[in-house]
């Protein structure tokens, strides 16, 4: 018997232009039980509104982005965690600038693309988006292993800008 192997489908989308932000918003919208997104900021309102939506349908969403982009002027994570989505928040003053999400287990997206309208306008930006099973569990377990050490983010809550390191500046 002949060993099976998997048939990969990979793209690249590159921006300025929509065709990185399309693909955002497709994935988001193919996706039918779960969303796993790890990127630095959501700030483009198109794709924080393709999260809504499908969190809406049922789709079961975490979020994990970085602390101090909580309170740039357009971040959409404060919003999206008071519509009920789980978000956890990194607990340093260090970056946590992952872009990559992860859809139903068996695709992924990533690459230097910023969740930002500005991305999409004016940077040049790039996304890989695959099936590659091993590259989606390599990012899922790297996925599961941040959520673990992450802060839940409650958005009326008290958990702002406390942090283990505070104490060292």
């Amino acid at each position: 018997m002949r060993p099976s192997y998997q048939k990969i489908t990979s793209h690249a989308f590159f921006s300025p232009g929509e065709d990185c932000l399309n693909a955002i918003i497709q994935a988001i919208e193919d996706a039918g039980k779960t969303i796993k997104i790890c990127v630095f900021t959501i700030s483009d309102d198109r794709i924080s509104d393709a999260i809504v939506q499908a969190h809406q349908r049922g789709v079961n969403i975490r979020i994990i982005t970085d602390n101090n982009k909580l309170h740039d002027a357009g971040s959409d994570i404060r919003e999206l965690a008071a519509r009920g989505l789980d978000v956890r928040i990194d607990k340093t003053r260090s970056h946590m600038h992952h872009k990559f999400a992860i859809f139903d287990e068996t695709r992924v997206l990533t690459g230097s693309y910023n969740w930002t309208r500005s991305a999409a306008m004016h940077n040049h930006e790039n996304i890989l988006v695959t099936d590659n099973l091993s590259i989606v569990k390599d990012y899922s377990r790297e996925f599961e292993k941040l959520w673990e050490s992450m802060m839940t983010y409650n958005p009326g809550g008290k958990n702002r800008e406390r942090y283990k390191e505070d104490e060292e500046y």
